[in-house]
């Protein structure tokens, strides 16, 4: 079986159990929304929380619950980042964002309860309770003010600024509005088995950068039908990106040298780390 393969029957997992849990919830607009916001996408966090697991030996119904749990995360950051007052976004995945297809209170509050799930979901589970409570902390952390919400304002602020960010700017607010959820999901198997993390998060320190590198060359080659998502924004907005920084040639060198270093890190886990090293090429050669 390919890696495409594999990671499309991932994601139809992850989708199917998300349904599952959402269909427990009251049939109103908001849990309209929320499916809609999470249905999609490669679901790549999830299938890292269950490649991560496999690497650890954690069997995929327990690993399932956090693979749920930051796919429903990252649908509440899409969503609110896609709201007027965020990037003003009216497509997302090919559809229209969820704030044009219902309203701003609908999609506020939808990312809301989508975040609150998560901490639901990453409790679940028949882990140890002291495993289940650091993997929530932590993401917390990641998604939090000291994460992704921090890699958001600094974004913002950036737009704002008049002047572009150097390029250890951009690495530092990456590493926490892309990378900090990519990490996250990369350290969950190793935490569900009480294991160190080390190893994953070198390997995905370095692929949660390579995936930042390759949405900016993917807005400048990129096509918007594939993408599913409005392209050249950044550089129509004269925003600062690592191709508009290194240039596209080295921007993709950047992207390989990151690559090869997050598959050096898992060296030591043999045939069995083979599916991450193959995540870690198709973050920069995929094509949306």
């Amino acid at each position: 079986m390919s890696f495409r393969d594999t990671l499309g029957q991932r994601a139809i997992s992850i989708g199917s159990a998300l349904d599952g849990v959402l269909n427990a919830y009251p049939e109103d607009r908001i849990t309209d929304a929320m499916r809609y916001a999470v249905a999609g996408g490669k679901r790549l966090r999830g299938f890292l929380v269950l490649e991560s697991a496999h690497l650890h030996d954690i069997p995929e119904t327990e690993a399932m619950w956090p693979a749920m749990s930051i796919e429903a995360m990252h649908a509440y950051s899409l969503v609110h980042d896609d709201l007027p007052c965020m990037d003003d976004d009216d497509l997302r995945r090919g559809q229209p964002t969820v704030h044009i297809k219902w309203d701003e209170a609908t999609a506020v509050l939808a990312g809301d309860a989508l975040q609150t799930l998560a901490f639901d979901l990453v409790g679940r589970g028949t882990a140890p309770a002291d495993r289940r409570l650091e993997l929530s902390r932590r993401l917390a952390l990641a998604s939090g003010g000291e994460g992704m919400v921090q890699g958001q304002s600094m974004d913002i602020a950036a737009e704002e600024a008049g002047s572009p960010l150097s390029l250890t700017e951009i690495e530092t607010l990456q590493s926490l509005k892309t990378g900090a959820l990519i990490e996250w999901s990369a350290i969950a198997g190793p935490v569900l088995a009480g294991a160190d993390t080390g190893v994953l998060e070198t390997y995905s320190k370095a692929i949660g950068l390579a995936f930042q590198i390759a949405d900016d060359i993917l807005d400048v080659e990129g096509d918007e039908a594939k993408a599913g998502k409005r392209l050249r924004k950044d550089d129509d907005a004269g925003k600062a990106t690592f191709v508009s920084l290194l240039g596209l040639d080295e921007a993709k060198a950047r992207a390989q040298s990151l690559v090869t270093e997050a598959c050096d890190a898992l060296a030591g886990y043999g045939p069995k780390a083979d599916t991450l090293m193959a995540t870690a090429r198709f973050i920069v050669d995929r094509d949306s």
